[in-house]
């Protein structure tokens, strides 16, 4: 078997997924694990799927056929498996006062430290008090067991006192 990780991009409207989950199952392919999310009237979803090996070129133009979708790109699943292994998670959130800006210092420090987000939701909101935008994210990303974490979380706060918002570790 070969595991195939599906990004899929498309207008979001009913039966979309189910579209999805019959190309795969009729290729013979195994849904194994997703995130899908509608925002703002599109859908976007990554999907990692077991498919014999023979069939994976037959499912990927399968799934380039399905109507309503913008893209669909297909990409093996290897090395980053094993490396990921010995990594360790870290999982934060950050809250403050939104403005442009946050989510490129916030990855551009953990990238400069060899840290990979795994995982991240963020969303803007009213601040029911004081007026203005709030900002927030929760971020759990994989640390390579050659970084210090204390370190990191000392670089993280330095960061969250020159953006002004507050980063709270949740493990």
């Amino acid at each position: 078997m070969t595991t195939l990780v599906l990004t899929v991009v498309g207008d979001d409207r009913a039966g979309l997924v189910a579209a999805v989950a019959e190309v795969i199952d009729s290729h013979g392919g195994n849904w194994e694990n997703s995130q899908l999310a509608e925002l703002a009237g599109a859908f976007a979803g990554i999907v990692e799927v077991s498919v014999a090996a023979e069939r994976a070129d037959a499912l990927r133009a399968a799934l380039s056929d399905i109507p309503g979708l913008v893209t669909v790109a297909v990409t093996g699943h290897g090395q980053q498996a094993a490396d990921a292994a010995s990594a360790r998670r870290f999982s934060f959130e950050v809250l403050g006062n939104d403005h442009p800006g946050i989510v490129r210092e916030l990855s551009s420090t953990l990238s400069a430290s060899g840290v990979s987000i795994e995982r991240m939701t963020s969303e803007t909101r009213d601040a029911a008090m004081a007026g203005g935008r709030l900002f927030e994210a929760t971020i759990s990303a994989s640390v390579p067991a050659s970084v210090d974490i204390d370190r990191l979380v000392a670089e993280l706060e330095r960061l969250a006192h020159e953006l002004q918002v507050d980063v709270t570790r949740l493990d």
